[in-house]
């Protein structure tokens, strides 16, 4: 059975199913170096994107994943499985098609969407990640702090890739450093639907003090690199603003926050307020205040814009 929901169709499973309306606290995490599962995993929801034939959204919780079915096999994206089993995202996947599921994709690095991949290459499933993952992975592994159910990518993508499966093809793009320093946008061309992970977020601030040290302005270049690619809807990695898709104007209100914001931060730069605990807590933008985790999230992106204009990095 299916219905409509927000443009998306839920598809019915014979476990219970809980669809969720995620308020933007549950970005990227600073995970410790194990992983165990809770007694109480989240609700899970698999979603069929209306007007396509083959693609769902997987719901775990606060976060998502796209996958993609096709005549000769699954193409899946982050396992979402760090602190929580991967059994559910299979099963949903068993519950929609008897295919195999051939590739595992990663949006990132970050464990909160990467972790948990070792049941999905039991199965076979190839990985694919940015090279930089893959660096980044190495180094954890050498200090014996990568999780143990973290599988190392297969195939590595620098700038571009193309994945064809059974007749359709997923595109996957780097567009330089922003939430992370090997972040991909997956785009399927025919359906002109992306995935795009913590970078591009659906009426929210930024995650924090943006991380991996990505300067604020290559973080805005790689969104108006996103918005020139050629898509309708957007799926993100969190189901923010009452789990719809997202929109190009959603990734120009993004843009349009970052510059707000890195011109009142400016000020204080020039004023030599930047590092004043007190005088960033005070920058407000109205603009914003209704968007999610504005309360929590604007004091860190103010310092993450006052490392760039008051001390160059």
């Amino acid at each position: 059975m299916t219905r409509s929901f927000s443009g998306l169709k839920l598809v019915a499973a014979a476990t219970a199913v809980t669809i969720l309306a995620f308020a933007g606290t549950a970005h990227a995490q600073n995970p410790p170096a194990t992983s165990a599962a809770p007694p109480n995993p989240p609700a899970t929801t698999t979603i069929k994107v209306d007007g396509t034939d083959n693609v769902y959204i997987f719901r775990y919780g606060g976060h998502q994943s796209m996958f993609v079915v096709t005549p000769a096999g699954v193409i899946a994206t982050d396992p979402i499985s760090y602190e929580r089993p991967a059994k559910p995202y299979i099963d949903a996947i068993k519950a929609v098609t008897d295919k195999p599921i051939k590739y595992v994709i990663y949006s990132h690095s970050h464990y909160d969407h990467a972790a948990g991949g070792k049941p999905f290459k039991d199965l076979g499933a190839i990985f694919i990640g940015h090279r930089k993952l893959k660096e980044r992975w190495q180094l954890l592994q050498k200090q014996n702090a990568l999780l143990a159910d973290v599988v190392m990518p297969d195939q590595l993508v620098d700038d571009k890739k193309v994945i064809t499966l059974g007749g359709t093809s997923l595109e996957l793009d780097y567009l330089g450093r922003n939430h992370s320093d090997n972040s991909l946008v997956m785009r399927l061309p025919k359906e002109k639907i992306i995935f795009v992970v913590d970078f591009a977020p659906l009426k929210s601030v930024q995650f924090r003090d943006i991380p991996d040290n990505a300067s604020p302005i290559e973080f805005i270049d790689s969104l108006k690199k996103l918005a020139a690619l050629d898509w309708d809807r957007m799926i993100p990695g969190h189901p923010n603003d009452g789990g719809r898709l997202g929109t190009k104007q959603d990734v120009m209100d993004d843009i349009a926050y970052m510059q707000d914001l890195s011109t009142e931060t400016k000020k204080l730069a020039d004023a030599g307020k930047c590092l004043n605990d007190a005088a960033m807590k005070e920058l407000k933008l109205p603009k914003y205040e209704k968007w999610a985790n504005y309360e929590n999230g604007l004091a860190p992106n103010v310092e993450r814009w006052c490392y760039w204009w008051g001390r160059g990095y």
